[in-house]
């Protein structure tokens, strides 16, 4: 067994939301390999497939504004597996909607707010006993938008200040419990949704410039293996050349 595997043989048991996303796949790949279980949320039924080569994933579809479902459909599958600890549990998804602070309808800031803060709230409560039995770690990953203001993304910055906060008074209180909570805030990472922003924005979207997603998942699995004696908190990660584009986060 290599050194990495070894690390990572204390992690037995993974939850992962935005699972058909780039960080969240990315995750569930690096995760399997290592022989974690993982249930991976996913959106839509179209990015089951992508999950065929890996035996030990099992696939949730989840609307995660449906928020009671979302609570209710994952405990039951961890009560079918005869699952009693959660090792790791990763708030991964997210979405970003654009346009002026003046522009934002009612209904853009509930599907955000629902999304990116009430979901990952209700997921996390839902398993926070599993998490205190395993002494596991709930990392959430945030954004450069969850620690300054971003011009065109009002809703999509507020949310993941309210996110910052949950996470950090969520740490004030499980740290009794042993449950380790951690933020990561990385800037730009090669996705479909930043390629979808800076389309938005008339921007070019340069994925060689960014973060990979695969360099977020590997520092996730750092933060979820760090030893007893310490608690990583809050980690920024940011391209190796800082970029200029309108989306600087």
């Amino acid at each position: 067994m290599s050194e990495v595997a070894q690390q990572l043989s204390r992690v037995q048991t993974a939850v992962i939301t935005g699972a058909g996303g780039g960080v969240g796949f990315a995750l569930v790949s690096q995760l399997t390999q290592l022989g974690v279980q993982v249930w991976a949320l996913v959106h839509n039924e179209r990015d089951i497939p992508r999950f065929a080569d890996f035996p030990t994933v099992t696939v949730l579809v989840q609307d995660l504004t449906d928020t009671q479902t979302l609570a209710t459909q994952t405990a039951r599958a961890f009560e079918q597996a005869s699952i009693t600890r959660l090792d790791l549990l990763v708030h991964a998804a997210a979405v970003a909607p654009v346009g002026a602070a003046s522009q934002a309808h009612a209904q853009v800031w509930r599907t955000t707010l629902d999304t990116n803060v009430i979901a990952p709230a209700v997921l996390t409560s839902s398993l926070i006993g599993l998490l205190r039995e395993a002494h596991g770690s709930v990392v959430f990953i945030n954004s450069g938008a969850g620690e300054r203001a971003v011009a065109q993304h009002a809703v999509y910055a507020a949310s993941k200040h309210a996110l910052r906060g949950y996470a950090n008074t969520l740490r004030l209180e499980e740290s009794q419990y042993g449950v380790r909570v951690s933020t990561v805030y990385p800037g730009q990472i090669a996705t479909p949704m930043l390629a979808g922003i800076d389309g938005e924005l008339g921007v070019q979207f340069d994925p060689q410039q960014c973060i990979q997603p695969q360099t977020v998942a590997k520092a996730i699995v750092t933060i979820a293996q760090a030893s007893d004696d310490v608690h990583i908190t809050n980690v920024d990660l940011r391209p190796r050349q800082e970029l200029t584009a309108a989306f600087n986060v």
